[in-house]
């Protein structure tokens, strides 16, 4: 069997239920007997601390280790569900910047939404390998296959 799989876990994190969000992902990633635990990496959770936030030094640092980490991981984990509780529906931009590079570059991505209720947006379903979708959904991630990468789709509306 092949060694455990590498995560870059992209998502929002500028509120508490952002994070929440992800802190529960990646708990059930963690559990994920193919996800290798230690190497699950968050962009929130790895900011440049040598220059001061929004600084050019501190931009310019920040992008080269997120594009660095989803080159170096096997697999984007995605979360679509941005600012819902304020009522918008459109996903986190840079999260989605993220997707659309580690696709570029070869990587498979698998999106995660609690929401969904929703549509999703016709490249963004269109790139994924797996959709996770709504709370019960989510919980199988725990359990997928992260060495074989099971195509995974489900009905939903797109825009």
């Amino acid at each position: 069997m092949s060694s455990k799989k590498q995560v870059y876990l992209a998502g929002p994190f500028f509120s508490p239920e952002q994070t929440k969000r992800l802190n529960q992902v990646a708990t059930l990633l963690a559990e994920n007997p193919t996800i290798d635990s230690s190497a699950i990496f968050r962009p929130g959770d790895h900011s440049y601390p040598d220059a001061e936030f929004g600084t050019f030094e501190w931009q310019t640092a920040t992008f080269n280790i997120d594009i660095r980490q989803i080159n170096q991981a096997d697999v984007v984990v995605a979360m679509l569900d941005y600012r819902h509780e304020e009522g918008l529906t459109e996903p986190d931009s840079g999260t989605m910047w993220e997707c659309g590079y580690a696709v570029a570059h070869h990587k498979p991505v698998i999106l995660v939404r609690y929401r969904d209720d929703l549509p999703i947006n016709l490249m963004l379903t269109g790139s994924a390998t797996a959709i996770f979708n709504g709370a019960n959904d989510i919980a199988n991630l725990a359990s997928y296959d992260f060495f074989t990468l099971q195509n995974k789709y489900v009905q939903t509306d797109v825009y």
